[in-house]
């Protein structure tokens, strides 16, 4: 596929992307992932496996310092391709608390290999840590449903932003957690709380949807991007075939509003 970007914001980054040496259910490596990004017209992506808490690929009663040098690889390997290749590949991870989940943004494995507490602490703990550090918690697919997930809990005060729109759940091609209604519940929710709001497509595999988030200027770290967020910066929204506001409204192909 090749994405159709619109004419002020040409800068893609996909902001919730799995690699199968971190995600147990991914099925490609860092380095295909980041090849498919690049030719489909990505500037960016975020690695985002899933942590201990969540379905890692990486055996969970490895020391910690083994646990971390294993669980980077997928984002390592995308980072060596993308340089390459002229893609920006940034460091992130998907934290998992008993089917909650959240986006970690802004650390790094030196961060992780100083913080084995990360294996135990709370939610809460969690965005204290990550926050003092100068990273950014951000709920991913807040409102998803499914077998994993034994119900929805919010956590609007120990959060920076809200995943409101997830393209695994309103992009046509997206055969899993397709149900719309699950962006808009995260739209609404983030609106509410006045909350950020972020967008990516939960992508697994090398058969892209294009979702993501498009500014009118490349970034040029994954803390330029929380600065970006956190900030109010302009930038766009996408599942890959529909484009929203940061504020979530949805735009027409001619620039408009829906």
């Amino acid at each position: 596929m090749r994405i159709e970007l619109p004419e002020d914001y040409p800068y893609l980054y996909e902001t919730h992307l799995h690699t199968v040496q971190g995600s147990a259910c991914a099925a490609d490596r860092g380095s295909a992932m980041a090849r498919a990004c690049k030719e489909a017209g990505y500037t960016g992506i975020i690695v985002t496996d899933h942590n201990w808490g969540g379905n890692t690929a990486v055996n969970r009663n490895m020391p910690w310092e083994n646990w971390v040098g294993e669980f980077v690889k997928g984002y390592e390997d995308a980072k060596r391709t993308g340089d390459e290749i002229g893609l920006d590949v940034f460091f992130g991870y998907e934290a998992g608390y008993r089917g909650t989940e959240f986006l970690i943004y802004g650390v790094d494995k030196e961060f992780m290999l100083s913080h084995e507490e990360l294996r135990t602490i709370s939610v809460e703990q969690q965005y204290r840590l990550i926050h003092d550090a100068g990273g950014m918690v951000v709920h991913a697919h807040p409102f998803r449903e499914e077998y994993y997930i034994p119900e929805i809990r919010l956590y609007p005060e120990y959060v920076d932003a809200v995943e409101g729109i997830n393209a695994t759940h309103s992009n046509s091609r997206s055969k899993v957690h397709n149900e719309k209604i699950f962006d808009h519940r995260a739209v609404d929710y983030a609106r509410q709380h006045r909350l950020p709001m972020t967008a990516g497509s939960d992508i697994h595999r090398t058969d892209l949807f294009g979702g993501g988030m498009a500014f009118k200027r490349r970034l040029g770290s994954v803390q330029d991007f929380i600065e970006a967020v956190l900030k109010g910066e302009d930038y766009l929204l996408t599942n890959g075939e529909e484009w929203f506001t940061k504020e979530g409204v949805l735009l027409e192909k001619n620039g408009g509003t829906a």
